[in-house]
């Protein structure tokens, strides 16, 4: 199926900052808070809320009465009669709901959309499960986060574990790891220049995070908190975290809380809610995969051959990349299997350095694929990422003037 009834209008997508989580972000219901920048996002834009006949709300950790799914957060915008669904996918799940919103739209069954991918890492929940006919009538526990983080629910591994193993096998040493740590962090430089100059073409900067009631201002991020700086000697002094292993803390991400926005529609509609109609902004082509078990990230490799193959373009064609890296053992993999420069990927950040909060992680690069092209003068870019369960989705992108 292709996409061509569907454009995402240039400039109708917005981000809050990514704080690492236990930070400034950590007292916010996340659904509570993604309604909420989204209202004034659009309010922004003179957008009406009721203007959305459907909308994909993606999130991954369960937050308090998050049973209701996005009719809730979509009332909270002022789309009060506006029906959508919910979608967890782990950290597919930015690629995922703007593909299921996109396809709504190409099927005729809408003509504008609302997507918002939000989660909140800190504070996660501590859930119990009866079990009445267990031994004693005990149940089961989990502190959803930080146990479904190390250990998997079909082998018990943990999200460590993959990398390690995908290491051994393109045989990457934690010394290349640590050069793309030091490039993803210099690229990340780029988005911070000229007073977060490329941030704030899709980020309102400084940041005025609310009181957990919402009623008053908490605090001013400047920008994302909690990115780490970084050196080669710092990275040098680090040992990996497991015996034996590659991997050290520099080559991984963290966990983080943040929510993204962004507005499928129409060709047509698309030019009236655009910032400047002489862009043209639309969806190529999707593509999932799984991987074998325990090497997560090694599925972006099948799944952006399907998405290549589905938008009907090849690698060569594609002028920017973005991954969801959750180490940097995913990026140096792709390049080895696709032939892709590993040093040009990520220009102005990626997740590997501005935090990991799940659901709106791929979104957020969607976003800034987005205005990477839009700054080339046009092209085509894969966004591409790895997910729990060893899965994968990509998503190809192209940005035309009209």
């Amino acid at each position: 199926m292709s996409f061509d009834r569907v454009e995402i209008p240039y400039g109708a997508y917005w981000s809050t900052p990514f704080a690492k989580w236990q930070g400034a972000l950590q007292h916010l219901h996340a659904m509570k808070f993604a309604a909420w920048v989204a209202k004034g996002e659009l309010a922004r834009r003179n957008i009406d809320p009721e203007s959305f006949d459907t909308g994909v709300f993606g999130m991954t950790n369960t937050q308090y009465q998050s049973f209701y799914g996005a009719p809730w957060p979509l009332y909270e915008i002022g789309a009060t009669r506006t029906p959508g669904h919910m979608i967890t996918q782990v950290c597919a799940t930015g690629a995922r709901v703007v593909f299921a919103g996109a396809s709504e739209i190409q099927l005729g069954m809408a003509e504008q959309a609302l997507i918002i991918a939000a989660d909140r890492c800190s504070n996660g929940p501590h859930i119990y499960y009866p079990a009445p006919k267990g031994p004693g009538g005990y149940g089961q526990s989990e502190d959803q986060v930080t146990y479904n983080m190390m250990n998997d629910a079909i082998a018990g591994h943990s999200m460590l574990e993959t990398a390690e193993n995908v290491a051994r096998k393109y045989q990457i040493t934690t010394e290349e790891q640590h050069e793309v740590v030091l490039r993803r962090y210099e690229q990340y430089q780029d988005a911070l220049a000229d007073d977060h100059a490329f941030q704030k073409r899709y980020m309102t900067l400084p940041f005025s995070v609310p009181k957990h009631n919402f009623k008053g201002e908490d605090a001013v991020l400047a920008g994302d908190e909690g990115v780490f700086a970084t050196s080669k000697e710092a990275l040098a002094r680090l040992k990996p975290v497991q015996p034996d292993g590659t991997v050290t803390f520099g080559g991984q991400t963290h966990p983080a809380d943040g929510n993204v926005g962004l507005i499928l529609t129409t060709p047509e509609r698309a030019r009236e809610l655009s910032t400047d109609p002489a862009i043209r902004v639309t969806l190529r082509g999707f593509g999932q995969a799984r991987a074998e078990l325990k090497f997560m990230p090694e599925a972006p490799i099948a799944a952006t051959q399907k998405a290549l193959d589905h938008a009907g373009v090849s690698l060569a064609d594609v002028v920017a990349i973005k991954s969801h890296n959750p180490f940097a053992v995913n990026d140096i993999a792709f390049a080895r299997a696709t032939g892709a420069d590993v040093m040009a990927m990520n220009n102005y950040g990626s997740s590997l350095i501005w935090g990991h909060p799940q659901g709106p992680t791929g979104l957020r690069a969607i976003v800034e694929l987005i205005e990477e092209l839009a700054i080339r003068g046009g092209g085509i870019g894969l966004f591409q990422g790895c997910a729990a369960g060893d899965s994968s989705m990509a998503a190809v992108v192209e940005v035309s003037q009209r």
